[in-house]
This record gives C-alpha cells, structure tokens and sequence, in this order.
C-alpha cells in the first residue's frame, strides 16, 4: 500500500454496527488500519470491549466497544450519540448485525422468522435513521451488509431471505431519498 492509501481514512470516524466478530469486525479493523477513529457496537459488553482493544492496537487507540442491541432504537440511538461524542460526526456507518440459522420454513417458529428479520432489517433501518442528524454531511456513507439470499432462494433461509431481500429494497429508498448528501450502499 501506498503511504496515501495507507492513511485513506485519517480524520474520519467509523461505526460499525455488529462489529464486534466476524466480517464486521473484519471491516472495523481495515477501517482502523486506514487511519479511521472506529466505535464497534454488539450485544455483548465483554466482545465490544475486547474487539476495541483488538482494533486500537491498529489505530493508536482510537477505538470505542459499545453494547446495544440494534432492535431497540434508542438502544442504538444512545450509542450512536456516544460515538459521535467521542469522536465527531460520522463519516461511515456500517449496518452488519445478523442473524441466522438453518431451518425448514415449516420448523421455524414465528419468533424465530421474527427475531431474524428483526436483527437484519429493522436493525438495519434503526441504526440508518438513528445515525442521519449525527452523520458528516454530505459525503457521509452508510453500509448495509446484505446477502445473496437477497436475490437467490435458499432452501432452509426463508427467514434470512425475507430479511435480506428487505434490507436491499431499503437501501434503494434510503439512497433516493437521502442521496446526493448521503451515500446508501448494500454490500453482499
């Protein structure tokens, strides 16, 4: 990398929704490396903390664990402003927590379908407008992380199709209706 690449995100703040495993725990990290100030939040307190420590060793520190579940709006509202308290407006908001597990349609519960739907759309959509009045805008970017069961039926991924299929069509409406100050991309 290039010294230019290198520091790609100086000066720019990072919130990254699930972030404490995973692939979003991967982006937070690479964000980090690109000089990018970084607040992961998950449900657990212990994984946020930890996965914090992990990605400010990349960043001289400049990284905040947070935990919220992102079902509960004001949940993630409350850590969006501890974010934006600690580091400024926000230039890149991920919207990566998920859920899932394999399930025959006619052996999963409607809590079960719910519960997933609830984690990836409706987190999706609390975490995007919970975020819009503390954003760097314009020029500000969300990221939802969306899935190939968006477009291809999966057997025993009704729940997680339904789900990602949805956060897909909300991408689409956000970008129309926020763009050109905000930027609403969905990476699958």
């Amino acid at each position: 990398m290039s010294p230019f690449r290198d520091n790609l995100l100086n000066g720019k703040t990072a919130f990254i929704a699930g972030g404490t495993s995973g692939i979003n725990l991967g982006i937070a990290k690479r964000f980090a490396e690109l000089g990018a100030k970084v607040a992961v939040v998950g449900r657990n307190p212990e994984k946020a903390a930890a996965a914090a420590a992990e990605i400010g060793a990349l960043n001289g520190g400049n990284a905040l664990g947070l935990s919220a579940d992102v079902r509960d709006y004001d949940a993630i509202r409350g850590a969006l402003e501890k974010a934006h308290g600690e580091f400024g407006a926000l230039d890149i908001v991920v919207a990566g927590a998920a859920g899932n597990f394999l399930a025959p349609a006619l052996g999963m519960s409607s809590n079960a379908f719910r519960t997933v739907v609830d984690i990836d759309l409706n987190g999706t959509f609390n975490v995007f407008r919970a975020c819009h009045d503390l954003l760097n805008s314009p020029g500000a970017s969300l990221i939802a992380i969306t899935a190939g069961q968006a477009i291809n039926a999966q057997p025993l991924q009704a729940h997680a199709c339904a789900a990602k299929a949805g956060i897909n069509q909300l991408v689409r409406v956000l970008a129309l209706e926020w763009g050109p100050d905000v930027r609403v991309n969905g990476i699958s």
